[in-house]
């Protein structure tokens, strides 16, 4: 049910409306029971066009207004005990309190409350190569101009550093900025560094179960699955990381990024690996799109090595590995060569590690349901594990600074052309170290290999012809 738009404040002169109800519902859309205020105060807002109003589930065709899904399996009936009848909840978003054919989702639709003016939010002291100026000047046009740009950077380009000038842009003139991310440790990483950075302005960090839930902030850092508490909110929207699952294949959280959207507001993502169908966009001329492609050391990206292993899982089904994987790891061993391998599922490296462990007792391995995955690759940024197993949970987010690299069965379909750029990604990322080997271990080439090894040629093609890598 909508609301009449907001009267004339004139008319409201005798209303004070309470600021802290402002501050909550600015930008948001929440449940009835997710306020902290009595229904005859709300009903009072609501009377005066201070709160509107949405339906949570519609019918014809059947969706739900906070997470935009229409999928029929998404929805499931329940007496209702409000209305009385049986009625359609969504269970997409079920975990952020249940939306249904009844329910409410409501919103601040009074004026909003201001920030304070800092004309110079940015202390910052560091420098961008000439790769992140180009691209840091396209990122504060689109700012001022309200429009979407695609970066396109390559791993370890130091994409945060070319946001800054376009969020302190937005900053000064009283622009509310928000940077997305769909992972959780993303956020925790983000949000010190950009407080660092911005030390007048107030940051939210933004994560299941977070203290900053209902603060108000002109600059907000969070998991893409908390923007579906959002609704018209941000001026700025900045996508990090847009290739990465969950968000790449789930529609609730792309439609969540552009719900919590102003109507007239910039959208600018971040990514090393774009999706081929943008990349040919971008190609054609139909995305507006700017590339990083060298990093601030100016070397070459590591280009993979395709190596043929064999039938390594029937091997591996016996107790061993293919002769050519286990010299790799004997010679980084020999060299005390750190590693990173990859393999593809979590019954692959249970198989494998034993196996290594007869090289070296302190090999590791980690995994998304490892409780020590945090202590583990802290061991392993200080050299106290020669090498680290692991699954594709280690593909972005980390870096070591003297590493090769290696992928187990890079023909395995988790391995797609974004996931092996990614893990090629992780070698030669330091000034003091900028080469690495990066090898693809298989049982036949696929298609998402010889993209991600023609997507790192590429680059670096473009990086030599731009000036910014050394040759």
């Amino acid at each position: 049910m909508e609301l009449p738009q907001l009267p004339p404040l004139s008319t409201n002169r005798s209303f004070h409306y309470n600021p802290e109800l402002q501050r909550l519902l600015t930008g948001k859309q929440l449940l009835l029971e997710d306020l902290p205020f009595s229904m005859e105060e709300i009903q009072k807002h609501h009377e005066l066009s201070y709160l509107a109003y949405r339906k949570g589930v519609k019918q014809k065709p059947l969706s739900c207004t906070r997470c935009g899904t229409t999928d029929p399996s998404w929805f499931a009936e329940f007496p209702c005990s409000r209305c009385g009848k049986a009625e359609f909840y969504c269970r997409k978003c079920l975990m952020m309190g249940r939306v249904s054919e009844c329910t409410s989702l409501v919103s601040w639709a009074g004026p909003e409350p201001g920030f304070d003016q800092v004309t110079e939010p940015l202390q910052w002291r560091g420098e961008l190569s000439e790769g992140q100026k180009a691209a840091s000047l396209r990122v504060v046009e689109a700012v001022e101009n309200s429009s979407e740009l695609l970066v396109w950077a390559v791993a370890g380009a130091g994409k945060t550093e070319v946001l800054f000038a376009g969020i302190a842009k937005a900053l000064s003139t009283g622009k509310r900025v928000c940077v997305a991310t769909p992972r959780t440790d993303v956020v925790l990483e983000l949000a010190p560094r950009l407080q660092k950075v911005f030390p007048d302005i107030k940051v939210a960090a933004l994560y299941g179960g977070s203290d900053d839930r209902h603060e108000y902030a002109q600059l907000t850092i969070a998991t893409t699955h908390q923007l579906l508490r959002f609704y018209r909110a941000f001026d700025v929207m900045i996508v990090d990381e847009v290739d990465a699952f969950p968000y790449s294949i789930d529609e609730t959280l792309q439609y969540a990024v552009q719900q919590s959207r102003k109507q007239q507001s910039s959208l600018i993502y971040l990514t090393a690996t774009p999706k081929r169908q943008w990349q040919k966009e971008c190609r054609l001329g139909k995305r507006n799109y700017v590339t990083i492609p060298a990093r601030f050391h100016r070397h070459p990206l590591p280009v993979p090595q395709f190596v043929w292993s064999g039938n390594w899982e029937k091997k591996l089904s016996k107790g061993k590995l293919p002769p050519n994987i286990m010299k790799w790891i004997e010679a980084r061993l020999a060299r005390g060569k750190q590693a990173l391998i990859f393999a593809p599922k979590i019954k692959s490296i249970d198989k494998i590690l034993p196996l290594l462990r007869q090289l070296h007792p302190l090999i590791e391995m980690v995994h998304a349901e490892d409780p020590d995955r945090k202590e583990k690759v802290m061991k392993f940024r200080n050299k106290e594990i020669p090498i680290l197993l692991t699954t594709t949970i280690l593909e972005r987010g980390v870096t070591i600074p003297n590493i090769d690299v290696a992928v187990i069965g890079s023909e395995d379909r988790v391995f797609t052309e974004s996931a092996l750029v990614q893990i090629a990604g992780r070698a030669g990322r330091s000034a003091e170290y900028p080469t690495g080997g990066v090898t693809f271990f298989h049982y036949g080439k696929t298609e998402d290999m010889l993209s991600a090894r023609s997507q790192i040629l590429m680059m670096n093609k473009e990086g030599i012809k731009k000036g910014l890598i050394d040759v």
